[in-house]
């Protein structure tokens, strides 16, 4: 077996600007991107891992460069351009008020083509997700990676993780990757904004129409989560801690589902919940989006 990653990730990373007091004088840089984060959580899972994307070639990418090798993600599959950076500017953190500045921008530039030679053989599982799905014309190439994947026996997890950008010109792309997808991760949240409708249970029911062989993880915060397929479903509550942050708790959550389904293939549906809630329950403990190891999710199991 060659040197490659079990698991890829591909998606965005960018940096998250965020607001510091009410003047709006002083801001927070963190990295960050829903699909980075799943990487690097995979990694910390000491699975070979690698974060698929593209990153500008100033300060902030080599602040998203430095962090993705210190989580010992695969760097051969991390690409540099000399455009300008993603941004996440978080200008009120509660409620959490955003927007994003990316035109023309790095992550808009990731080519497969330019992947290292042979890497598919040895990819088990392929993560999507996040905004790169919603940003042209990286999305187009993303559906196209995961359909490739897909007919070479990849496993293939979908995360949509709704945010402003997914408006009905999403549509076609949500239904695309649904199909697509061996798991879909989706919360209350996403369901609304995503089918920009109040009738969640008819939205979730939509949804798992596209794709009834699919298993959906269905995260519901300090309320757990459940698990469905086909017609039968496990839901569990979320352990008791003590929430430092919430932040990168779903890439947790997506992360350890897969991590179980890879390394516990024959372990029962319950199983892989347990794990999952116990993961998403582990990132909340430290500041940040901050990948939990195995050790604080065993911790965490009851």
């Amino acid at each position: 077996m060659a040197d490659f990653p079990s698991f890829v990730a591909a998606g965005e990373a960018l940096t998250d600007l965020i607001v510091q007091d009410p003047a709006r004088t002083q801001w927070l840089s963190q990295t960050g991107g829903s699909t980075w984060n799943v990487a690097r959580t995979m990694a910390k899972l000491d699975v070979p891992t690698a974060f698929a994307g593209a990153i500008s070639g100033d300060v902030f990418g080599d602040a998203l460069w430095q962090a993705s090798d210190e989580a010992k993600l695969d760097l051969r599959f991390l690409q540099r351009y000399d455009h300008a950076p993603l941004l996440a500017i978080v200008h009120r953190t509660d409620p959490p008020a955003y927007f994003f500045i990316g035109d023309d921008s790095a992550d808009l530039q990731f080519d497969a083509a330019l992947l290292p030679q042979g890497w598919e053989a040895h990819c088990r599982w392929a993560h999507f997700g996040g905004i790169s799905l919603a940003r042209r014309p990286l999305a187009g190439k993303l559906v196209a990676l995961a359909e490739q994947l897909k007919l070479k026996g990849v496993r293939i997890s979908y995360d949509p993780n709704y945010r402003v950008l997914m408006d009905a010109s999403y549509d076609a792309t949500l239904r695309r990757m649904t199909e697509i997808a061996d798991v879909v991760k989706v919360s209350e949240e996403d369901l609304a904004g995503l089918f920009r409708s109040d009738d969640i249970a008819a939205a979730f029911a939509t949804l798992r129409s596209w794709n009834p062989g699919a298993t959906y993880l269905y995260t519901k915060g300090g309320d757990g989560a459940s698990l469905h397929l086909g017609a039968d479903a496990w839901h569990l509550p979320a352990p008791k801690i003590a929430v430092v942050d919430t932040v990168g708790a779903g890439d947790a959550s997506i992360a350890a589902l897969a991590w179980s389904m890879m390394h516990r293939p024959d372990a029962e549906p319950l199983q892989h919940l347990r794990f999952t809630v116990a993961a998403g329950a582990a990132a909340c403990l430290a500041a940040g989006a901050s990948p939990p190891s195995l050790q604080a999710i065993e911790a965490l199991l009851p």
